[in-house]
């Protein structure tokens, strides 16, 4: 972060918005809106929020489930033209937008236990009894890891826990290696697409990963059918792009996949793991688990398997193969327009993904539904005589369970437009039961609490916002956490880091974005499976979709609110604050390192690890490490303050422009103003403002982003 003066947004506003020291006391009923506005603008909240129907949410997911829709299948494309159907039925303008993206899809898959016994995996998941789709076997993607690279190896197995580079540290204590082998990892703890780029890097040949039960199965709960936990044939489908190097078309980076773009060879693309990749069920890992011999593992590595794990290498060899059709398949992305009345030039957007690995009740449906009846609402309100300030974008995506494939095309394509138009992003993904979470930009972190204060939790009765403090007071471990709570104007909403499709809007075109959904109750084990489906949804997640209609009422209030205001509600003290405690957390990581380097250093100087290491089964004692040097932080404190001192004078000049009923908000600057603080957030805008929008470094999938604080002096 550079030196931070003050940004051009605070003199703006203060030049502009500025009103007598004599004026009433601002008007504090919405940010963003003068007295009247905000008057007005509840109203019609309130007359939208009434609109989200259970029932209607339920046939959406009924029809959209009917049948597996992955991206290139029959009835992906028949969803995209039911949604453009619906759409225009609402009275939206809409289309639909093509894209043509490689997506590979597997002809051949095997693994086989050669050594010490022989043993088949059945790489299936079978049908369930009174669960309709689950027997669309023939329409049904195969258990496969999208842009796994074709192999066909024989080798040693080994167990490296969950495939991260700690649990390789430990593997060389151990003196085990990877070179050579095929490694087994059960999913969690990382992204999928981490295990096998470390494991290529480790010098293994192969990877399976598998879901363990104490992860995902039988140790959560009940499993499917009796309840809502992975079986043990249940498999987790998904991508092992290699996307922190860039999502989308691995073909088409950094421009829209339309049909006249330049692309990649295959040999070219840079996303396409090094070596062949499967996921199994825990039935199959059972069988070659237990042929793994080698030292047990340690107790951190042991799943809920009714065995004793061992990581090898050996007696175990191994049979992988993996070969896919290359081919190319057509995206269709159904996007719709809600032209602004007064600011058209600035767009709120709104999406989420129509496309499953199968049939995606719960993923992504759950979050689709309530996108339609939003749709749907604001079409009511149309005819009622509403109109947005700014305009309003709908989109429903295809092709993000590959790879973000639709969105991160669409923004590609449109980016020019994006660069001055994009003002906010909002995203779903999946829609459960229970509490309100929300990751975002912390530009719009004040926004976001302000519409979760007005949104009812339907079975508690209370406002979501007040049931999030209350589990965060629940889950408080320490006072200052509990203080926090308690006292704090804002509930934090958490960082960003990727795995749906607010990516290419946040990471790469720089717009303030927000990502929404409902969860923490009940169980949730048929990810990426064919049991992900209406049956599965309807018995044991939001029986009553009264969590889907909270989710279209939450983010449709957002949507209207984005759009309506006459100062888009940006706040720039909770980034600023979120900055500050980054600031700390990354002092403390060089003290924590430094004193942890030197303490393991002094220990192996005092033959603690020698002497305390088991003689028949011998650990290597760690290597010692350089210890960190000291380093200034005062660049980067100087840079806080001042960027903390510029968050305190625009919410002052804010607090100004809304006095005597915010009526500076209404004149003809605020345009000029809104149009720069869209700009505050463009990673290379000319702009001096800070660029607020981003999300700090997130544990999400996919990569990781700055923290976006740019200013120039």
């Amino acid at each position: 972060m550079r030196a931070v003066t003050a940004p051009v947004i605070s003199y703006v506003l203060a030049s502009l918005l500025v009103a007598a020291a004599a004026a009433p006391p601002p008007n504090d009923d919405l940010r963003g809106f003068g007295a009247e506005a905000a008057k007005v603008e509840r109203e019609w909240e309130a007359k939208f929020r009434a609109i989200p129907s259970p029932d209607s949410l339920r046939e959406y997911m009924r029809r959209l489930s009917a049948r597996p829709h992955h991206v290139g299948s029959p009835y992906d494309h028949d969803n995209a033209e039911w949604i453009l159907a619906k759409f225009k039925s609402f009275g939206l303008d809409a289309h639909i937008e093509t894209f043509d993206v490689l997506f590979p899809t597997p002809k051949e898959r095997a693994v086989e236990l050669l050594e010490p016994t022989r043993f088949r995996a059945k790489l299936q998941e079978p049908p369930v009894p009174g669960d309709p789709t689950s027997s669309q076997q023939a329409e049904q993607l195969p258990t496969y890891n999208a842009y796994s690279a074709d192999g066909d190896v024989t080798a040693p197995l080994v167990y490296v826990n969950y495939g991260i580079p700690a649990d390789y540290e430990q593997l060389d204590r151990m003196r085990v290696s990877v070179k050579g082998a095929i490694v087994i990892a059960r999913y969690g703890a990382s992204w999928r697409g981490i295990k096998p780029k470390v494991a290529a890097e480790h010098g293994a040949v192969g990877c399976l990963i598998f879901s363990d039960p104490r992860d995902d199965g039988y140790a959560q709960g009940d499993v499917y059918p009796q309840g809502p936990w992975r079986p043990m044939d249940g498999v987790q489908r998904g991508s092992v792009m290699d996307m922190p190097v860039y999502p989308g078309d691995p073909l088409t980076p950094g421009v829209g996949a339309t049909k006249d773009a330049k692309r990649l060879s295959l040999q070219q693309a840079q996303t396409i793991t090094k070596i062949p990749v499967l996921p199994i069920s825990y039935a199959d890992a059972q069988p070659l688990l237990a042929a793994v011999g080698g030292r047990t593992a340690p107790d951190g590595w042991r799943g809920g398997l009714g065995i004793t794990y061992h990581v090898g290498p050996g007696p175990a060899k191994v049979h992988l193969r993996v070969k896919s059709d290359w081919g190319t398949k057509t995206l269709y992305d159904v996007i719709a327009r809600i032209p602004g009345s007064a600011e058209p030039d600035a767009w709120i957007i709104r999406g989420n993904h129509h496309d499953a690995w199968v049939n995606g009740a719960q993923d992504p449906l759950s979050g689709q539904a309530p996108l339609l009846e939003e749709a749907r609402a604001f079409g009511t309100l149309l005819r009622q005589g509403w109109t947005p300030r700014r305009t309003i974008i709908y989109a429903a995506w295809d092709g993000e369970e590959p790879a973000l494939l639709g969105s991160t095309e669409w923004v590609e394509a449109h980016a020019d437009e994006l660069a001055t138009r994009g003002a906010v992003y909002l995203n779903s993904d999946t829609n459960d039961r229970g509490y309100l979470d929300v990751g975002g930009s912390h530009s719009l972190e004040r926004f976001i609490n302000e519409v979760a204060r007005d949104i009812e939790d339907p079975e508690t009765k209370v406002s979501v916002w007040k049931r999030s403090q209350a589990r965060a007071l629940a889950d408080a471990h320490t006072p200052d956490a509990r203080e926090e709570a308690r006292h704090r104007a804002d509930l934090r909403i958490s960082a960003l880091g990727s795995g749906s499709d607010f990516t290419p809007f946040l990471q790469h075109a720089g717009i303030a974005s927000l990502n929404l959904g409902y969860g923490g109750e009940g169980g949730g084990g048929v990810y990426h499976s064919i049991y992900d489906d209406f049956k599965w949804y309807t018995t044991f997640d939001d029986t009553s979709f009264v969590y889907g209609r909270a989710l279209a009422q939450t983010v449709g209030t957002a949507v209207m609110r984005l759009a309506d205001a006459e100062l888009l509600p940006y706040e720039f003290g909770d980034f600023a604050e979120t900055v500050g405690g980054y600031v700390r957390e990354l002092q403390k990581l060089l003290k924590d390192k430094q004193d942890e380097v030197k303490e393991r250093n002094r220990q192996i100087d005092e033959g603690v690890f020698s002497a305390t290491d088991d003689p028949r089964e011998p650990l290597a004692p760690p290597v010692k490490e350089e210890v960190p040097p000291y380093l200034s932080f005062a660049q980067l404190e100087n840079a806080l303050a001042a960027l903390s001192r510029a968050a305190d004078r625009y919410e002052k000049a804010l607090t100004n422009g809304q006095r005597n009923g915010g009526a500076a908000l209404a004149r003809p600057e605020a345009r000029a103003i809104n149009a720069t603080l869209v700009q505050a957030c463009r990673p290379n805008a000319p702009s001096r403002a800070p660029t607020a929008c981003r999300g700090a470094p997130g544990t999400g999938t996919g990569s990781t982003p700055r923290v976006c604080t740019r200013a120039t002096a």
